[in-house]
């Protein structure tokens, strides 16, 4: 590459000419919109046909969100409202029909999985081990009861979703010994409700979900004593719930409970009353969940799958007694599928955000297509706070708001500003990730560094979270606004980009600074120009000089060459193709740095750093990334 189309010394992105560069970085225009911690962000305008220099500016307006349906429960008549409201006072179903003769518990319908498991970990549960995020741990060594599990194996344990990869490994008859088995166990560990993760809403209500999903696992043995003892144990957790579900953790707790009572309702005889107190408090929960974008607000791609899977499950459960569900839970339905992939790279699976791992392709594509929604991806979640430029072969996702508020977080990650990159099913920038998935390879120790401003591609200031990143898991003080502007430039010569520019206020209390970045991808996808500024603001910010840091965490298998000038590094992706990355101020390092994969497995990679020693009164750092002809 010729040293002319690399960026000078000057440190601004007006020294990147090359067809798309003049006054790309330019900070012009209406004020940018802000993002801010409530849920109803303001959405700014800018000017249209405006000349930045060479290039003709064009804002982009914000996707057309999907209108919501009312979060109310459904229309009923007469009968149906005195049912509910009696079942809501905890009148059992036969009280208001006393003649009728009670029979025992039993299930009215089988249920269609449309969301298989995990052949492999279903394989690993018959040879009598459990297969998560990569570890294999003897079942026989597993405790039922007690806080001496990690999170995501408490959710394993105690939610039961093994059933789904058992059921995937093989014929049923050759996996409901084991399934009875462990059930077994459990059961013998927990007789009755306790405190404890076992407790936890969203653990039983996913395990009560699981449990009438897959029943035909646990219901197929020839010991009529245990069906018993099983069927007891689903009416007995249902009724838990009825009375528990209020005490949630959080919404996603919250919204699964509704979910199992709703499914309970359903699929066990006398459940009419039942289903309709759990469509009223699903969809009513499903409204406090999910923002006007169809974006969950804790931000989580993982919090976003697990209410798709939610949703995806009662359908199925709907279907089995040929029953229509609420037209709410279609439109929600149909709100949170293109937010999700929106989060997806060009190699098909999911980006690194809020302790999120790079979900597989294909489990992303079977959950799409279980879900029946065919959509585009969100451009601009202007609520749910992540921006996506699609340019030819590349993809960009930019994080441009705060973090979630404390009560929505359950991996939260101070993140504001950073960003993904991919070209051509390869992963370039990345994120760490794999926060939420700590606990198998990942140990537990490093979930709170992975959610830290460090483990993202952005700009840190003297090793410092843009937003406090606290112990006991919650988010403190930090990033509180942001503020974004997104346009199209289209230089004389027909050449376009999209333009990102966006800023946060994480570091104003301690450093009186605020960080600008600003972000401009070609419409071929071949050319990623940024900028950092540190704008003084407030009087702490002109006493002193303060440390920088920006991370450019690498994604897995990229091969490294550094330039003779210190100032650039070359970056041979596993495709073959060539990429350089050039700093316009100050040296380019490489240090080590990992990324969490689809499994939770930690990948050892690499991470660009450009460091330096400014003055709080501000300053400007500008790069860029280009492939190379």
């Amino acid at each position: 590459m010729d040293r002319t189309d690399l960026p000078g010394d000057g440190g601004s992105p007006a020294a990147f000419d090359d067809g798309v560069g003049v006054a790309a970085a330019a900070v012009g225009g209406e004020p940018a919109p802000r993002a801010d911690r409530g849920r109803d962000a303001a959405r700014g305008e800018g000017r249209d046909d405006e000349r930045e220099g060479e290039f003709e500016v064009g804002v982009i307006e914000p996707g057309r969100a999907l209108a919501l349906a009312d979060f109310t429960a459904p229309t009923l008549g007469a009968a149906d409202r005195i049912a509910r409201f009696a079942y809501r006072l905890g009148l059992p179903p036969g009280a208001l029909n006393p003649f009728r003769k009670r029979g025992r518990t039993r299930l009215t319908a089988t249920v269609a999985n449309p969301l298989p498991g995990d052949p492999a970990a279903g394989k690993a549960l018959r040879a009598g081990h459990v297969l998560l995020l990569g570890v294999r741990s003897p079942i026989a060594d597993i405790e039922f009861t007690g806080a001496h599990l990690s999170p995501p194996m408490e959710r394993l344990v105690h939610g039961f979703t093994w059933l789904a990869d058992l059921d995937a490994a093989g014929p049923r008859a050759q996996s409901t010994a084991v399934a009875e088995r462990v059930l077994a166990g459990w059961l013998a560990a927990n007789p009755a409700p306790s405190p404890g993760p076992a407790w936890n809403v969203g653990h039983v209500g996913q395990r009560l979900l699981a449990w009438l999903v897959h029943a035909p696992l646990i219901l197929s043995g020839n010991d009529r004593k245990f069906r018993a003892r099983v069927l007891l144990a689903i009416a007995e957790t249902a009724r838990w719930l009825d009375r528990n579900v209020h005490k949630a953790a959080d919404k996603r707790d919250e919204v699964c409970g509704w979910a199992a009572i709703t499914a309970a309702g359903l699929l066990l005889e006398d459940g009419h009353a039942r289903r309709l107190f759990g469509e009223a408090g699903l969809i009513r929960a499903l409204g406090d969940l999910v923002g006007d974008d169809g974006g969950v607000l804790s931000r989580s791609p993982l919090g976003q799958i697990e209410a798709i899977e939610r949703i995806v499950l009662l359908r199925a459960c709907y279907a089995a007694v040929r029953a229509d569900p609420p037209a709410q839970l279609d439109t929600i339905l149909t709100l949170l599928v293109p937010p999700l992939l929106a989060m997806v790279h060009t190699d098909g699976a999911l980006g690194s955000w809020q302790g999120a791992g790079a979900i597989p392709a294909a489990r992303i594509e079977a959950l799409v297509r279980a879900s029946g929604v065919r959509t585009r991806p969100l451009r601009d979640a202007r609520q749910w706070g992540y921006q996506r430029i699609a340019a030819m072969k590349s993809l960009l996702q930019f994080d441009a708001a705060p973090p979630p508020l404390a009560r929505h977080a359950r991996d939260g990650c101070a993140s504001t500003l950073a960003f993904e990159f991919s070209h051509a099913g390869e992963r370039l920038i990345v994120n760490c990730g794999g926060g939420a998935m700590a606990g198998g390879q990942i140990p537990l120790r490093l979930a709170q560094g992975l959610r830290a401003t460090a483990a993202h591609s952005t700009l840190v200031l003297d090793d410092c979270n843009s937003t406090a990143v606290l112990i006991n898991g919650t988010l403190g003080a930090g990033v509180g606004t942001v503020e974004v502007d997104r346009r199209t430039l289209t230089a004389d010569n027909g050449a376009g980009a999209t333009r990102l520019e966006a800023s946060h206020d994480g570091y104003v209390a301690r450093y009186g600074l605020t960080h600008r970045r600003i972000l401009i991808l070609r419409d071929d996808g071949t050319e990623l120009r940024g900028e950092d500024l540190l704008v003084a603001t407030g009087r702490k910010g002109k006493r002193g000089t303060v440390g920088v840091a920006l991370r450019f965490h690498l994604g897995p298998h990229i091969e490294l060459a550094e330039g003779a000038d210190g100032l650039g590094v070359t970056l041979a992706l596993p495709d073959g193709s060539l990429w350089q990355f050039r700093s316009g101020r100050d040296p380019v390092t490489i240090e080590d740095s990992l990324w969490a994969d689809g499994q939770g497995r930690p990948v050892g990679t690499r991470q660009l750093v450009v460091q330096a020693k400014i003055p709080r009164s501000g300053e400007t750092f500008s790069w860029l990334l280009k492939k190379m002809r």
